[in-house]
């Protein structure tokens, strides 16, 4: 009998370079994917919920993300995203998001963009942990 795992998809023990110009997310996901699965392979486990532990590792910051393009506008937000504004409000409540509103998203992002970790962001290189 095999024990059970949760995925943990948020661990650092490998590190992985990837210019996000050239490779794509399905590309990034499957790759951090088949670690996982040598992960579980090599310890001998059962994976368990797994799909719900990567949709909401998507999904949460592409919300997120979404959001703060609008300026906390969910009306555009859903629009963009394909998705009707009574569903998008259920996810930013599941995931807990507090999405900024108007001025208040205009200054948090006027903020960030004058720190010199914001600009040093700017780079094509990102570090993922897996």
């Amino acid at each position: 009998m095999t024990p059970n795992m949760t995925p943990n998809l948020n661990s650092s023990e490998n590190l992985f370079v990837a210019n996000l110009q050239q490779v794509s997310l399905e590309k990034l996901v499957k790759s951090k994917l088949e670690v996982l699965f040598q992960q579980q392979k090599e310890a001998q486990v059962e994976l368990s919920g797994l799909y719900n532990v990567v949709l909401e590792q998507v999904e949460r910051p592409l919300i997120e993300l979404a959001l703060k393009a609008y300026n906390g506008n969910q009306v555009k937000t859903a629009i963009m995203l394909g998705i009707n504004r009574n569903t998008l409000k259920k996810k930013i409540d599941n995931y807990k998001l507090k999405p900024k509103k108007g001025a208040q998203a205009q200054a948090q992002t006027m903020s960030e963009m004058a720190t010199p970790s914001a600009v040093s962001s700017l780079g094509t290189s990102a570090m993922l942990t897996q």
